[in-house]
C-alpha cells in the first residue's frame, strides 16, 4: 500500500504579510499587496510597482548559533529561512533551531526539497569591481577575468547559489536527509513539493520541508521582465488594478517577492504524534511546452493539459470531482489564454462548472515561490471551507471559458487543483484532498 502524504504545517512571507495567516486573511479580504517599489529607486523604470515583503530582521528567524551566517544570505535566502521557520513552528515539530528544547524532528529521516530562481546580485556590491574593468567606456571581459573578479570576497558566490536556500534551512533545523534544489523557473516550487512527496513515498524520509523562495523585485529582474514584454507598465498610478488574470483588459503581470514552505509528513507518522493535518497530497504531474517562442507557453496550452491530466490520473479522480482550481493566472494575455485553453481541455465537460480562483492580482508574480503560496492557499481553503474572489476580473479574455469566482466561495472543499508554469515552458500540477480518514 502506497504511503500517504499530508501537510502538517505551512509558512509564508509575502506582500500580504510576514506569516501564512496574514497572507490568508489578505486573500480572503481581497487586499492587494502591490504598490510602489521601495527597495530601490525605480523612478527611471517604466514599471514602478511590485509586490514587496514588509521589512524584517532575519536575525529574528535564526538561532543565535547561526546569526553570523546571515551575512552570507541574499534576499532570496532570507525569505526562505523566514518562511521555513514559521512552517516548522506551525507544524508542532521541534527542531534544533528551538534552542533549549528537545528536538522531535529526526534529522536523518527529514528531507528538504526547495525551488529557487535566478538570484540577482547586489549591484552596489559589484559596482567597484565592474568599474575596474571599464576601458574607454566599454566593459572589458578579459580585464574582468584578470582583475575584476579578484576584488570580490571569496565567499561572495555563496550568497547567490540557488542551493543555498535549502542549505541554510537544513543547517538551521538540522535536516540530514535528502536535499534537492529545483531551478525550473516559476514551476520550481510545485516540482519541489512533488519531489518531496516522492521522497517520502519511496521511504527515504518520514518528513520533508518543501517549497520555494525568490525575489523578482530587483533592478536586473525588473529590466529583464520589461524587455520580455511581460510587465504591466501602464498601471503605476493604480497598483491594485494592475494585475488582471484572465481578464479582457489584462496588460501584463506585476512581479513580487515571497517564500513559502510546507511541512509534508507520512500520514501515520503525523497521526502518531497527534499532528493537525491540513490536507493530503494525492496527485502531481509535470510536462514541458515546446513553443518555439520560448518566452511564452505554446498557444494551445498542451503542456498545461498534460500536467493536469497526469495529476488527475495519479489522484485517481475525474475532473468533475474537483471543487476548486487555483491557476497560474499571470495577467499576461497570451499566456493566460494558453493556460485557459489547456485547463479547459483537461477538464473536458467540467470547464465551466469548477470555480477558479487566481491569486496573483493580490500577491504579484513571485517566481519560484508562487506555486507554494497557491498550495498554502489551497490547503487553508480546504481547512476553512472558503476562498476569496477573483480580484480584477470584470470580463473574460478571448477563449477563456473558465468559471472565475466573482464572489467568495463558502462550502466544503474536497479536492483542489493547483497548476503553474514557467516562462521557459515547465508546467506542473498538484492536487490536494480534504482528510476524512
Amino acid at each position: 500500500m502506497q504511503r500517504r502524504i499530508v501537510i502538517t504545517g505551512v509558512g509564508a512571507v509575502s506582500p500580504l504579510g510576514l506569516t501564512s495567516d496574514q497572507m490568508w486573511q489578505g486573500l480572503l479580504e481581497g487586499r492587494c499587496g502591490l504598490g510602489p517599489i521601495r527597495n530601490f529607486d525605480a523612478s527611471a523604470f517604466d514599471c514602478k510597482i511590485a509586490g514587496e515583503v514588509s521589512p524584517f530582521n532575519i536575525r529574528d528567524y535564526v538561532p543565535k548559533s547561526h546569526r553570523k551566517a546571515t551575512k552570507l544570505m541574499s534576499r532570496d535566502i532570507e525569505l526562505a529561512v523566514a518562511a521555513s521557520q514559521e512552517a516548522v513552528k506551525n507544524s508542532g515539530l521541534i527542531s534544533k533551531a528551538d534552542e533549549g528544547k528537545t528536538p522531535t524532528l529526526i534529522p536523518q529521516r527529514t528531507a528538504i526539497s526547495y525551488g529557487a530562481g535566478l538570484i540577482a546580485c547586489d549591484l552596489i556590491e559589484m559596482a567597484q569591481s565592474v568599474k575596474l574593468c571599464v576601458t574607454d567606456g566599454k566593459f572589458d571581459i578579459r580585464k574582468w577575468g584578470r582583475e575584476g573578479m579578484q576584488t570580490l570576497t571569496p565567499l561572495w558566490l555563496l550568497k547567490y547559489l540557488p542551493n543555498m536556500l535549502p542549505c541554510h534551512v537544513a543547517i538551521i533545523h538540522d535536516i540530514q536527509g535528502p536535499s534537492n534544489t529545483i531551478t525550473c523557473g516559476d514551476a520550481s516550487s510545485y516540482l519541489a513539493v512533488s519531489e518531496a512527496a516522492e521522497i517520502i513515498i519511496r521511504g527515504d524520509a518520514e518528513t520533508a520541508l518543501a517549497g520555494g523562495g525568490e525575489t523578482r523585485v530587483h533592478p536586473i529582474g525588473i529590466v529583464r521582465q520589461y524587455l520580455m514584454k511581460r510587465a504591466n507598465c501602464s498601471s503605476n498610478d493604480n497598483p491594485a488594478a494592475a494585475c488582471r488574470p484572465f481578464d479582457a483588459n489584462a496588460a501584463g503581470t506585476i512581479f513580487s517577492e515571497a517564500a513559502g514552505t510546507l511541512i509534508l509528513e507520512e500520514m501515520q507518522t503525523a497521526r502518531n504524534r497527534g499532528a493537525s493535518m491540513l490536507a493530503e497530497i494525492i496527485g502531481w504531474g509535470a510536462s514541458h511546452s515546446h513553443n518555439p517562442d520560448y518566452t511564452h507557453l505554446e498557444p494551445d496550452g498542451k503542456a498545461v493539459t498534460y500536467a493536469i491530466e497526469a495529476a488527475l490520473q495519479q489522484a485517481g479522480i475525474t475532473p468533475d470531482k474537483l471543487d476548486l482550481i487555483i491557476p497560474c493566472g499571470t495577467g499576461i494575455p497570451c499566456d493566460d489564454r494558453a493556460e485557459a485553453i489547456g485547463i479547459q481541455t483537461a477538464l473536458r465537460a467540467s470547464e465551466s462548472a469548477i470555480p477558479v480562483w487566481p491569486t496573483k492580482s493580490l500577491l504579484g508574480h513571485s517566481g519560484a515561490a508562487a506555486g507554494t503560496l497557491d498550495l498554502i492557499a489551497a490547503a487553508l481553503a480546504i481547512r476553512d471551507g472558503k476562498t476569496g474572489k477573483a480580484v480584477n476580473f470584470d470580463s473574460p479574455a478571448a477563449q477563456c471559458k473558465l468559471n472565475l469566482l466573482r464572489q467568495p466561495l463558502n462550502k466544503p472543499l474536497h479536492h483542489v487543483l493547483c497548476c503553474g508554469y514557467s516562462f521557459g515552458g515547465q508546467c506542473s500540477a498538484v492536487i490536494l484532498k480534504a482528510i476524512k480518514d
